[in-house]
C-alpha cells in the first residue's frame, strides 16, 4: 500500500472541498500534525481514520486506496451519500429529476447506455 499516493488523494478531496488541514483534522478527531503526517505518506493511517476521512470528505475509500477506483462506484455511492436523510417526497422528486435528466442525456447521444 503506498501511503504517499493515499496522502495526496486526501489532499486532492480536502482541497477541493476547499477544507484545510485544520479543519479536516478537526472533523475527525486528530490532530494537525497527524492529518499532515497522513498527507506526506510519513505515516500509517488506521482504518477507522481512513474511514473517518472518506465520509467527512464524502468519497468512497476505494477512491482514496486504490489507483483506478470503479468510476460508476463512487458515483454511486456519491448518490447514495446524497440522498442519506431525504424525506419520501425528496427521494420520489429527485428520482424523477434523475429519470428526466438520463433520458434527456440519451437523447441527445451525450452518453450511451451501457451494454
Amino acid at each position: 500500500m503506498n501511503y504517499y499516493q493515499i496522502g495526496q488523494k486526501i489532499r486532492s478531496y480536502r482541497k477541493a472541498q476547499g477544507l484545510s488541514q485544520e479543519a479536516l483534522a478537526e472533523r475527525i478527531g486528530i490532530s494537525v500534525t497527524h492529518m499532515s503526517h497522513i498527507e506526506t505518506g510519513n505515516t500509517k493511517l488506521s482504518l477507522p481514520v481512513l474511514a473517518d476521512i472518506a465520509r467527512t470528505l464524502e468519497v468512497p475509500c476505494d477512491a482514496l486506496i486504490f489507483d483506478n477506483p470503479s468510476p460508476q462506484k463512487g458515483r454511486i455511492a456519491e448518490l447514495a451519500a446524497l440522498l442519506e436523510g431525504c424525506s419520501e417526497r425528496e427521494l420520489r422528486v429527485i428520482a424523477g429529476i434523475a429519470r428526466a435528466a438520463k433520458a434527456a442525456l440519451r437523447e441527445d447521444g451525450e452518453q450511451q447506455p451501457n451494454p
